[in-house]
């Protein structure tokens, strides 16, 4: 069963009776039910607990790391980053969630800024479907259309996706890349917009089945092991032949 551990910053459900009230328990624990609902085996993790959560032990377990932050991401410790990227690398999935855009990981395995334009005036958001034979669009509308939503608009700073699955129209307007897919040496990554602290996006059973779908696309697979360094032949060589070039 693919483990999925779901982690949050989670100051912003401490610090504000809004965000409270409407992730009593934290935005990772709307998320973490929701996977689990699904059929994924789910933990959560915070920045507050012990190496954030995220301890050798504990990535070594994890199939695909979904990640929110917002207001502290300069305090995610840098051999933390370093280690959830190396796991990246190896073939963990990675689901960064709205203004985890600005993360520690996420801007390193792009290697841009990461920078947008934003608004927050609780205006309709509609979800595009741009690419409806990928698998995280399975089951999925034409669009998906959020009442309440906070604008993120372009330029959006980052590498152009592998494969964009979502675009959004605001409306005040602006559209957005919303749902872009990477290949970072073995490990999928995958950036969803959606998710606003304030507003109760990630109890939408439709933006629920678009996580479900993207753990399931994230997950590592069971193709070949890539090997690098010094490789021996496949086939004979005639070493009798001096090609040197003098």
């Amino acid at each position: 069963m693919t483990q999925v551990t779901v982690w949050n910053e989670f100051r912003h459900e401490r610090d504000s009776e809004v965000v409270a009230d409407v992730y009593p328990d934290g935005i990772h624990a709307v998320i973490a039910d929701a996977l689990a609902d699904a059929g994924f085996e789910t933990r959560t993790a915070t920045l507050d607990d012990p190496e954030h959560g995220l301890t050798e032990e504990v990535l070594d377990d994890t199939d695909v790391l979904t990640w929110w932050g917002h207001a502290a991401h300069d305090e995610v410790r840098d051999e933390i980053v370093d280690r959830v990227h190396e796991r990246v690398l190896d073939g963990m999935g990675l689901l960064v969630l709205h203004s985890g855009h600005y993360s520690k990981i996420f801007t390193r395995l792009m290697g841009t800024s990461c920078s947008l334009k934003w608004r927050e005036a609780a205006e309709t958001e509609r979800l595009w479907v741009v690419e409806p034979s990928h698998p995280i669009a399975d089951g999925l509308g034409e669009y998906i259309e959020i009442d309440d939503a906070e604008m993120y608009g372009e330029r959006f700073d980052i590498p152009a996706p592998d494969t964009l699955v979502f675009t959004s129209w605001f409306e005040g307007g602006e559209v957005f890349r919303s749902g872009c897919c990477y290949r970072r040496g073995n490990g999928r990554v995958f950036y969803f917009r959606p998710g606003h602290e304030t507003y109760p996006v990630y109890h939408d059973e439709a933006i629920q089945q678009v996580l479900a779908n993207a753990v399931e696309w994230a997950a590592p697979g069971d193709g070949p092991t890539p090997e690098f360094g010094n490789a021996d032949p496949i086939e004979d060589i005639d070493e009798s032949d001096d090609r040197t070039v003098h």
